[in-house]
């Protein structure tokens, strides 16, 4: 005599979580439409059966879903999202923003989207697209300022800009930054204040980027302005080109004479290039040459004899930006401001000939 095993109710087989389970996935796994399962993730419960919200939050668990914040943002009309475009992020100066305006965006319930241009001026309209495409609400700029059409066209939608450190020509918009004038004057007048009178101003390729043309003009009006026994140049340098760099100070000796020489440079990246060169040339930094450099980098101190600087208020500057952005998107409505920090001068061994 043969037996059968008695046929159980078909009942849908549970999925296996995947990757990234969907809304379709969890209604499949309960046995409901989407849309209830919708009500459920937006605390509708009250529309639905205990039966079915039981069936749904166990589906959930299962399938381990989460819904996606981007989805959930662009449902409310918002993404709370801020794109943040930076030139080089291997420049110190970049990275120290990067973390005020990051900590003032999370402080106000906001994340920060990064896009790095790597100094390439033909992907400043790229990284502004492809962070519109992601529906950030706004756009802190640290960029080349070559392209400002495109900056220019997000804040027609809609979207507010604050640029840091760098302007777009005639563009109208929040602009916070070191004030450069100030912070050249301060740097030079230490150099000639502790005996050097030949100075030399090095920065990378000038190019039209703001924050470069307003240090060199701050130099050259510093010179003209100091006593005859002062005397300037300024110089170039492209990161391809250390014999181009190590010319130049040969020839800023050569034109020193009997006088001190001293040298101050446009940011960190162009520090170290500075100190590689004196260290190819076999030159002693404070005694053979003086040396102040913008930026006051963790390694700062620990560069030969210390590296004298002029610090930037780097996170406050970060802060500053989104604050300002985030006031935009808030509702203010003010002309555009202009908001410049001062530097510190941070003097160490290496503008000390007497070391």
């Amino acid at each position: 005599m043969s037996t059968q095993t008695p046929k159980r109710s078909a009942s849908p087989a549970p999925l296996q979580p995947t990757a990234r389970a969907t809304i379709a996935d969890v209604a499949r796994q309960a046995g409901v439409s989407k849309a209830t399962v919708s009500r459920f993730l937006n605390h509708r419960e009250k529309l639905l059966t205990p039966d079915i919200a039981t069936r749904v939050e166990v589906a959930i668990a299962a399938l381990a879903y989460s819904p996606s914040p981007m989805a959930q943002a662009l449902k409310r009309g918002r993404s709370r999202l801020i794109g943040l475009v930076v030139a080089d992020v291997t420049n110190p100066f970049s990275v120290a923003v990067l973390r005020g305006a990051e900590k003032a965006c999370q402080e106000a319930g906001y994340l920060l989207m990064l896009f790095n241009l790597g100094n390439d001026s033909r992907c400043e309209a790229k990284a502004i697209e492809a962070l519109t495409a992601y529906q950030v609400e706004g756009l802190i700029l640290n960029t080349l300022g070559q392209d400002a059409g495109t900056a220019a066209e997000a804040a027609r939608h809609g979207k507010p800009v604050v640029l840091v450190d760098r302007r777009h020509q005639n563009m109208q918009a929040d602009f916070v930054s070191l004030d450069n004038a100030g912070a050249v004057r301060l740097g030079a007048q230490h150099l000639v204040q502790a005996g050097y009178r030949e100075l030399l101003f090095i920065s990378e390729p000038i190019r039209e980027v703001s924050s470069r043309m307003e240090r060199a003009a701050a130099f050259r009006s510093f010179v003209s302005d100091a006593s005859a026994d002062v005397a300037g140049h300024t110089f170039e340098s492209p990161a391809d080109d250390s014999e181009g760099l190590d010319q130049a100070l040969r020839s800023l000796r050569q034109r020193a004479g009997g006088r001190l020489p001293g040298v101050l440079s446009s940011n960190a990246v162009v520090t170290l290039r500075v100190v590689a060169a004196m260290a190819r040339l076999g030159w002693r930094l404070g005694s053979d040459l003086g040396l102040v450099g913008f930026d006051d980098t963790e390694w700062s101190p620990y560069v030969g004899p210390g590296l004298s600087t002029i610090a930037q208020p780097t996170d406050e500057l970060g802060r500053i930006a989104a604050g300002c952005l985030i006031e935009r998107l808030k509702g203010l409505n003010l002309p555009p401001r202009q908001i410049l920090l001062s530097g510190k001068l941070v003097p160490r061994g290496s503008s000390s000939p007497d070391r």
